[in-house]
């Protein structure tokens, strides 16, 4: 089954209403043998605060070494988002899985009237994938309430009901006793509940619950005393903020990426729930709160001006987004609003700090209220300054134009208007290199594009190939333009509304060049409402579509940045033929060595186990005599390491890792060289920077919270790699449906992270992890697709120098030199900025060699 038929039957369930009750949750996974048998499950209700407490409890457990499961609702951008196995979204594959076990006997209960709802059927498939993959522990945000909740057919070992407040009175009950009484019933049989609920609430649940801890600030109006107190210290940077949590003689101090008084009870309530469930120590716990991300809610993308992402969606929500707000220092206030019709809008823009200027828009789903109507609520409280936009993401737009680098932009309203809007920071186009038939059928595959248009479309996808993620709007209006150009669009066979669309774009180069004028050329944000509505931000795929494929601005047309400024074409290798390196010189005045060419990183391991060469150069001497020999041999970067990342290798203590590499960068730190320490410790990477270094190279993707933002402090740059384990762990399967695109999409985030605690792109260096729990077919795959990860607009790093993938073509242990080689050369052929290796001289020749091969006029090495 294709997961565009497993999804679109999926949202089809969401027809039926939901009942009472988890009978119909518990016989459908009867009929799947009761996968979940087996597994242990944390269970949080709350009306307010069970995503982010959810996601706390998760990454604490994930830092004490647990296999996780993760259950929430709702989903951003992709339904796959809502069930995750130690972070990893459930594949596709599995998705279609899945429903073809079920589809049958859910087919048949609808014919009797007893169809399992959209929520129910996610439930299941979320505990038979936890089941399948023998997580350790799976935790489950609730829906609604707890007794007659999908998620309560399990039987939890820790439980919490973070908050009470009047909700879904009709189902509930119409008080907040009889809410609380409800929300209880997920109680735990063998340990007390926790619970960040007070009065008339904490009763309600003690009545039901009977042994409860409680949870709350000591500062809070309550009648008792909390069994835990927490403390909310406030923000210590623009994207963090210190909190407390204290039991007794236990003290812990931690930071929290999740801004807001509130966040610092249901990091109390997280704690509790982890250490229930697990012994987890204090540093595992401190990591695991501090590395708890949740998109959309109160999320920071930029300082300057401030930009800030949340889905509040009821005036409770917009009242604590209005305190955090009113932390941070700003000028002018740029609101984005968007929300559903059954919201109380007025009472949202009441609550709502008032802004200076707003655009009121809707975002692409039948539920979203009407732009007009939202715009005459800001007017009525006042705002002088009020317009509206078709599409988010030219609202968004709009605003970010108008903002001053101490302004304010605001995006909220509901989580479906966030998710437009962040998808200018997460979206990008994929370039394809297309050789043949097979290589058009695999794109369109995994764009899920249907079987009939697949055979007829192959033959045309011979030019320039993108793949983009874009609204169901946006879709079908980038593929009426292209058509009317000659050019091919080929669009996922899951389109609604609600949900983005894979859309893969096939045509020559001028027909690229005139799909984005035409783009350009439509109605922009700030046009009346009729010409408005054709405008779907257009733009924005523009703007996607020059930097994919290097498309050049007219010479009397630049478009715009969100700040005014003209915008230039990311330097990318995307759009020339072979996959190479684009003309050179264009970032000259950067400096970096990659910047017109592939450069050559060596690696100096100061270790006595690393898998290569563990044990030949941990001398001082030995070391920087090796660093020598390899700048004199043509190395552009010298990468010094001081733990083995090989399968099975001890951790290193963090001063005996400094004392390893800090004397050989003081050393080499002068060399015509730049310096790069291979570490996943901030600590580690704070000294080697004072030190001298110029990079790190974190294999780990940003696992230690407080490493982005050592390097952001000293302006270095990182290499990011997309790692499973780090030490590797042997005989680790993992489940892709695409690996390179799968990468990049986990890329995507973890560079978006960095960025975020002011690490520049230009900064950033991609490595896609081979080796790192990809398969060998796999790694393989990734070094002839090493072009696509241009779409992550940063330069690419690929690390193969010696690795067990050449077993694949009969090279053993102490045998990969030459397949070594061989690579460097392959990967400088598809555009690789920079190779790793450990063999200097004759992986710079091979360098050297695919470069000349393809321009012998421009890479020219004679002295």
């Amino acid at each position: 089954m294709e997961y565009y038929e497993a999804a679109d039957f999926l949202f089809d369930l969401r027809r039926f209403r939901p009942k009472p009750g988890t009978e119909s949750t518990a016989r459908l996974l009867a009929h799947l043998g009761d996968p979940h048998d087996g597994v242990e499950f944390v269970q949080i209700a709350g009306s307010n605060g069970k995503g982010s407490t959810a996601r706390m409890v998760e990454r604490s457990l994930r830092e004490a070494g647990l296999s996780v499961g993760l259950y929430t609702s709702p989903h951003l951008e992709d339904l796959r988002e809502r069930i995750r196995v130690d972070g990893r979204k459930i594949p596709r594959s599995a998705v279609g899985e899945f429903v073809e076990a079920t589809r049958e006997y859910i087919t048949d209960r609808g014919a009797d009237g007893e169809s399992p709802t959209f929520f129910e059927t996610m439930t299941a498939m979320a505990v038979w994938q936890f089941g399948r993959e023998d997580v350790d522990v799976a935790v489950l945000e609730v829906g609604i309430g707890g007794k007659y909740d999908a998620t309560s057919v399990v039987d939890p070992v820790a439980s919490a009901v973070t908050s009470v407040t009047l909700e879904h009175t009709g189902i509930l009950g119409d008080t907040i006793g009889e809410i609380a009484r409800d929300k209880a019933h997920v109680a735990p049989a063998d340990a007390p509940l926790v619970t960040g609920t007070t009065g008339d609430a904490l009763e309600g649940v003690r009545e039901v619950a009977g042994n409860v801890i409680t949870v709350g600030a000591a500062d809070a109006d309550r009648d008792d005393e909390p069994d835990v107190r927490v403390e909310y210290g406030g923000r210590v940077n623009h994207t963090e903020a210190a909190v407390t949590v204290e039991r007794g003689d236990w003290n812990l101090e931690t930071r929290l990426s999740l801004l807001g008084s509130h966040q610092a009870e249901n990091a109390g309530i997280a704690a509790v729930l982890a250490r229930q469930v697990a012994d987890v120590s204090d540093d595992d716990l401190a990591r695991g709160l501090r590395s708890a991300h949740w998109p959309g809610r109160f999320e920071v993308m930029d300082t300057e001006p401030l930009v800030v992402l949340d889905g509040a969606h009821n005036p409770g929500a917009c009242e604590t987004l209005a305190a955090t707000l009113g932390t941070y220092d700003y000028d002018d206030l740029h609101l984005v609003f968007g929300a559903m019709h059954d919201k109380d809008h007025r009472e949202m823009a009441a609550t709502l700090p008032t802004p200076d200027s707003v655009v009121a828009t809707e975002p692409s789903l039948d539920r979203a209220e009407d732009r007009d109507l939202l715009a005459s609520v800001f007017e009525d409280v006042g705002v002088a300054n009020v317009r509206t936009s078709a599409a988010v993401q030219d609202a968004l737009e709009t605003a970010l134009r108008e903002a001053d680098a101490d302004d304010c932009v605001l995006v909220t309203g509901s989580l479906f208007a966030v998710a437009e809007a962040r998808s200018r920071w997460t979206n990008a186009g994929v370039p394809k290199r297309i050789r043949d038939r097979e290589d058009a059928r695999e794109t369109l595959a995994t764009a899920n594009v249907p079987a009939a248009s697949d055979t007829e479309l192959q033959g045309d996808a011979v030019h320039r190939v993108v793949s983009l993620s874009l609204g169901y709007r946006q879709a079908t209006a980038v593929e009426r333009e292209l058509l009317r150009l000659g050019g091919e669009c080929a669009l996922s066979g899951l389109q609604r509304d609600e949900e983005s669309v894979d859309a893969v774009l096939m045509g020559t180069v001028t027909q690229f060049e005139r799909l984005v004028e035409r783009l350009e050329s439509n109605p922009g944000p700030e046009a009346g409402s009729d010409a408005d509505a054709t405008a779907h931000g257009l733009l924005e795929v523009a703007r996607v579509l020059r930097e994919s494929l290097e498309i050049e601005p007219a010479a009397d047309s630049s478009p715009q940045g969100p700040t005014g400024e003209s915008l230039s074409p990311r330097e990318s290798t995307a759009a020339v033929p072979s996959g190479q390196t684009a003309t050179a010189g264009s970032d000259a005045d950067a400096g970096h060595p990659w910047d017109d060419r592939t450069a050559v990183m060596g690696i100096l391991n100061v270790t006595p186990d690393s898998f290569h060469d563990g044990g030949e150069y941990d001398a001082l001497e030995d070391a920087v005599a090796r660093a020598e020999a390899m700048i004199e041999a043509g190395a552009d970067v010298i990468d010094v390491g001081g733990e083995s990342t090989r399968p099975g290798a001890d951790p290193v203590p963090i001063e005996e890792e400094i004392d390893r590499v800090v004397p050989v960068v003081e050393e080499i730190t002068d060399l015509d060289a730049l310096v790069s320490i291979d570490t996943r410790k901030a600590a580690v990477a704070e000294a080697a920077l004072e030190a001298g270094a110029d990079i790190i190279n974190d294999v780990s993707g940003l696992e230690d919270p407080e490493m982005r933002f050592v390097v952001a402090d000293h302006d270095a740059m990182l290499v990011l790699m997309h790692s499973i384990d780090a030490p590797v762990v042997p005989g680790r399967e993992i489940e892709y449906d695409d690996v390179v695109e799968d990468v990049i999409d986990r890329l995507s985030e973890r560079i978006l992270l960095a960025e975020k605690a002011g690490i520049d792109r230009e900064d950033i260096i991609v490595d896609p992890g081979i080796g790192f729990g990809k398969s060998t077919r796999e790694a393989f795959e990734i070094l002839d697709r090493t072009d696509e990860f241009r779409a992550l607009g940063c330069p690419i790093l690929i690390g193969h120098s010696h690795k067990s993938m050449f077993e694949h073509v009969g090279r053993e242990t102490g045998e990969r030199g030459p397949s070594t080689v061989a690579a460097s050369a392959i990967a400088a052929d598809r555009g690789a900025d920079i190779v790793r290796v450990h063999d200097v001289p004759e992986n710079v020749a091979a360098v050297r060699t695919a470069l000349a091969a393809r321009d012998p006029n421009r890479f020219d090495w004679q002295p």
